[in-house]
C-alpha cells in the first residue's frame, strides 16, 4: 500500500509575517520578520522551509534612521531583478515608519550583493509594502497610518514608474470601518497581498491588531480589466474570509502570502498564527494549508487546521 507523505503545522516556529515565493527555478524563497536583520531562505519544498538554505541578506547600520523594527520583508522578481520591500524606522513611533527597497541583479537571490534603492515616499507613514503587476504595469500597495475615524491603518495603492519609484497619487482602497477590523485596541487594515484567478484580482489583507486573537483576513475583489486606481472598482467582503478556530485552537490568523505546489496544481495559503489567546507575539508561527475555489470564482480558504492533524504534503513534493 502506497503511503501518502504528511506534515503538521506549524512549518516554521517563531516566524511572523511570512512571505513565500515560488520562482521559475523551482525553489521557494521565504522571508519573515526577524530581529535586527533580513534573512532569506531557499528551499526545494514548501514544508521543508525550516531546513532550507538560510542567508542574512541585510543588516542595517547600527543606530541609523532605518535600523529598527524591521518588519514584514517580501521578496519579488520584477523586470528581471530581485527586490525586497520591508518596513523599518529609527526606533520611534508609527509616524517614523517607512518602507525600504533593496535590489539584487543576480539570477539567484542568495548570492551577489543587495543594494539599497531607497525609501518609497508614501503620502503617509506606512508599513507592509507589496507590489502588484497588472497588464504590464506596476502598482505599490501598503498600509498607511491615520484616523478612519479611529486611529490605525488603511490600505493605499500607488502607480510605480519602476520597482523603486512611485509616480501617482495615493488612493485609499479599504479602511477599518467594520467591527471585526477593530479588535485589540486599534482599527487595522494591513498586510495587503494580491491573488489573481478566474478573471478576478483579489486583495487579501489583515484586520484588527496582530496581538488580538481576532486578527483575521478580509478581502477586496476586482474584475481584472477594471482600473485598480479607482476605489469603486473594488468590492469589500463584509466578513472575514479566514479567521481563528476555537475548536482547532489556532488564533490570530493573518499576515499571509500565497504560493503553489511544486507541480503547480494546488494553491496554498501561508500565514502566521498564535497557539492560544493572549500569547506573546514571539510565538507567532508560520503555517500553510491548501485552499480551493468557490463556484463563483472566489477563493475558499476554509478554517485553520489544528496542529495535531496530519496534512498531505503539497502535490509534487
Amino acid at each position: 500500500m502506497l503511503m501518502t507523505a504528511t506534515f503538521r503545522n506549524p512549518i516554521v516556529h517563531k516566524a511572523a509575517d511570512p512571505w513565500m515565493l515560488k520562482h521559475s527555478d523551482g525553489y521557494y524563497y521565504f522571508m519573515s520578520t526577524q530581529l535586527g536583520c533580513l534573512e532569506l531562505t531557499k528551499s526545494a519544498s514548501i514544508t521543508g522551509v525550516a531546513n532550507g538554505e538560510k542567508k542574512v541578506i541585510w543588516t542595517p547600520e547600527a543606530g541609523g534612521p532605518y535600523s529598527y523594527n524591521l518588519w514584514a520583508p517580501e521578496i519579488h522578481r520584477l523586470e528581471g531583478k530581485w527586490y525586497v520591500y520591508f518596513t523599518a524606522n529609527d526606533g520611534g513611533g508609527d509616524e517614523t515608519r517607512r518602507i525600504c527597497v533593496l535590489e539584487n541583479r543576480e539570477e539567484d537571490p542568495t548570492i551577489g550583493d543587495w543594494t539599497w534603492k531607497g525609501i518609497l515616499p508614501t503620502a503617509v507613514p506606512g508599513l507592509d509594502g507589496t507590489v502588484m503587476v497588472l497588464h504590464d504595469r506596476l502598482y505599490f500597495l501598503y498600509a498607511g497610518y491615520g484616523h478612519f475615524p479611529d486611529y490605525g491603518s488603511a490600505i493605499y495603492i500607488v502607480r510605480m514608474t519602476n520597482p523603486w519609484t512611485l509616480e501617482s497619487d495615493n488612493v485609499l482602497l479599504t479602511a477599518p470601518t467594520l467591527d471585526w477590523e477593530k479588535q485589540g485596541g486599534m482599527a487595522i487594515n494591513e498586510g495587503p497581498v494580491i491573488l489573481r484567478r478566474n478573471g478576478f484580482v483579489f486583495l487579501v489583507y489583515s484586520a484588527s491588531t496582530t496581538w488580538s486573537e481576532d486578527y483575521s483576513l478580509g478581502m477586496l475583489t476586482m474584475g481584472e480589466n477594471s482600473d485598480p486606481m479607482e476605489a469603486a472598482s473594488w468590492e469589500k467582503s463584509s466578513k472575514p474570509v479566514f479567521s481563528k478556530s476555537i475548536v482547532n485552537e489556532v488564533y490570530a490568523t493573518g499576515h499571509n502570502s500565497f504560493t503553489v505546489s511544486p507541480d503547480g496544481e494546488e494553491d496554498w495559503i501561508v500565514f502566521h498564527a498564535l497557539p492560544f489567546p493572549g500569547a506573546e507575539l514571539g510565538l507567532r508561527n508560520t503555517r500553510v494549508q491548501k485552499f480551493g475555489w468557490r463556484p463563483d470564482g472566489r477563493p475558499d480558504f476554509g478554517v485553520p487546521v489544528e496542529d495535531a492533524r496530519d496534512i498531505a504534503v503539497p502535490s509534487g513534493e
